[in-house]
């Protein structure tokens, strides 16, 4: 195996086990997303989409050579690796169709080595092309934007509007980190209330809502609303401006919180060097599978008011939210959020070596740690 394979090989194995763990933390009761269950299925489900991803990247080193990571700042893969993944799903059925099929492979290289004696590197390379566009046509990936869909909806008892949790993710292409969205939004549209407000104030439970829905429940906004997502959903974006600017863009559409999950940044010895401490001590772990660090951040912010509108012969204003922003807690006001949660995700033996050089104080101040050990997470350690 080459340098360059065996590195790469260490880098899938890390940000697998990383991915799992953090699968395993989000299925835990003591998860503070899991107070939220629908919050940690949502996750969870993007999680898997990520998980497929990194699958995908692996099998199709096994004809191609080129795989980049953001070594410097995120240690996830960098944009291109997303777009030219995206590429390969579209085109995967025409190209399957000039690749025999696996069992035709297989006797190919059997008979090859029986003539030849040796390995039938061009058949192999066909095999891992196949392999990988079978499994990346699925949509199941990460892609560089994920549509929205509408995965809860209920009736406000205070203002007897419905109002749905809306989720959607994309893939920053400036800070190579996958970002996730969710916004809990009333809808006063007159259609909408009419449809799914029953005369007690409560949903509806005549109409039949096949959640999730794809898209935003409003079919009038639902094209709207994702050419909204799209472009509000850059990582230089604070939480507040997006929730801003749908709450300016949608007359109807009352966005009461918004929250975003930052996956990452991720660390891994030998093949990261986004902070030289950490990448000193992994360095030092003896099993380079458990040489890693993830980290994630949940910000929020939520509306802590509602300004009502009004409507007059020469000018009308719309109802309008008062996002809070705490501005006591100067990161918080610096990420224009109302709060939010800095956590870290190491193997047992990493933060052992970490807690022995004495770095693990300094590295960890601001976060929640949380410890995987033999396929169980420990937090607040």
């Amino acid at each position: 195996m080459t340098p360059e394979n065996e590195a790469a090989a260490r880098y899938f194995s890390a940000i697998t086990a990383a991915l799992s763990g953090l699968e395993v933390f989000m299925r835990d009761d003591r998860s503070p997303l899991y107070r939220h269950g629908i919050v940690a299925k949502i996750v969870a489900e993007y999680i898997a989409r990520l998980d497929k991803s990194f699958s995908c990247w692996r099998n199709r080193l096994g004809f191609m050579e080129t795989f980049r990571i953001s070594r410097a700042d995120s240690g996830y893969p960098v944009f291109q690796n997303l777009l030219e993944l995206e590429n390969d799903r579209r085109q995967a059925e025409s190209r399957l169709a000039n690749i025999p099929q696996a069992g035709e492979l297989r006797e190919e290289m059997a008979d090859f080595i029986l003539r030849h004696k040796e390995f039938p590197e061009a058949l192999q390379k066909s095999m891992a092309e196949r392999l990988y566009l079978e499994d990346v046509r699925s949509e199941q990936t990460f892609g560089p934007f994920t549509l929205a869909q509408t995965a809860k909806v209920s009736v406000n008892p205070k203002t007897f509007r419905p109002y749905y949790l809306v989720h959607w993710a994309c893939f920053d292409g400036s800070a190579n980190l996958p970002l996730i969205y969710m916004v809990t939004v009333e809808d006063s549209s007159e259609s909408m209330v009419r449809q799914l407000v029953d005369s007690n104030g409560k949903l509806n439970e005549r109409v039949d809502i096949p959640l999730p829905v794809d898209g935003l429940l409003n079919p009038e906004l639902a094209h709207r609303f994702d050419d909204f997502t799209e472009k509000n959903s850059a990582y230089t974006l604070s939480p507040a401006t997006i929730a801003v600017n749908l709450d300016k863009d949608f007359e109807p559409l009352h966005p009461k919180q918004l929250r975003r999950v930052v996956l990452g940044p991720f660390y891994s010895a030998g093949i990261t060097d986004n902070n030289s401490t950490v990448t000193e001590v992994l360095a030092k772990v003896r099993k380079p599978e458990n040489a890693w660090l993830l980290t994630w951040t949940i910000q929020e912010v939520f509306s802590k008011s509602e300004k009502p509108g009004r409507k007059g012969l020469f000018s009308s204003e719309k109802t309008t939210q008062e996002f809070f922003i705490n501005t006591d807690d100067l990161e918080a006001a610096r990420q224009g959020v109302s709060s939010y949660e800095n956590h870290a995700l190491i193997p047992h033996e990493a933060y052992q070596a970490l807690y022995a050089a004495g770095e693990a104080q300094k590295i960890f101040s601001g976060y929640k740690v949380h410890i995987l050990s033999n396929g169980q997470v420990i937090s607040d350690v």
